[in-house]
């Protein structure tokens, strides 16, 4: 299954944010990466500017241009806001709703739970990170997965009140998706309106 599988860091210094990696590298060399990347840069073009959003909510989110473009087509058969959609589209992968859950610290590592067939849906395995989530649908922790370090590490001490569209269920270590977020309430730093002038060019 492809990804990006490259150093987090760089992708973080090449869109001045932490996206993949941590702070503390950021903290230490905040310009872009490469030979050149601590001299002055010319202005970015309005075109680049919407391609380095488009690429931001690629790495953020882990998903791949084939798939990234499907969505975006997707979104835009669809009625209402398609930036807004889209976005809410991507929240709504397993993998993303495993990290916002807490189940896993890193988007990375919740594909991964999901990949191991670590996670259900509705009581039923599924092993699919880019499976649509529901509204009403209930993700939760396998039986023999319960136990596993780092399940427990990530959801010790985690937030689960700090989104609203989700719910979690200590007891079973399982959360239910209440309904679609909305755009205020996705905490991402995304420009939807750019990737959207973008394909459509």
């Amino acid at each position: 299954m492809a990804r990006y599988t490259g150093p987090k860091s760089r992708i973080d210094r090449r869109f001045g944010e932490t996206i993949l990696g941590s702070e503390k590298v950021r903290s230490r060399r905040n310009f872009p990466p490469g030979q050149h990347g601590n001299n002055r840069r010319r202005k970015t073009s309005e075109y680049g500017v919407m391609l380095a959003e488009k690429q931001k909510a690629k790495y953020t989110y882990g998903v791949l241009e084939k798939q990234f473009r499907n969505m975006f087509e997707k979104a835009a058969r669809t009625s209402g806001i398609t930036g807004v959609i889209l976005l809410q589209n991507l929240e709504c992968r397993l993998d993303n709703v495993v990290y916002r859950l807490g189940i896993a610290p890193t988007r990375r590592a919740a594909r991964q739970l999901v990949n191991h067939k670590h996670i259900t849906v509705d009581g039923k395995v599924v092993g699919i990170a880019s499976y649509a989530v529901k509204p009403g649908q209930i993700v939760g922790v396998r039986e023999r997965a319960k136990n596993l370090e780092v399940i427990g590490d990530a959801l010790a001490g985690f937030n689960h009140s700090k989104y609203p569209w989700i719910e979690w269920d200590e007891a079973t270590k399982s959360g239910k998706l209440l309904h679609k977020p909305e755009r205020a309430d996705i905490p991402e730093n995304i420009k939807e309106q750019l990737i959207v002038e973008l394909y459509s060019k």
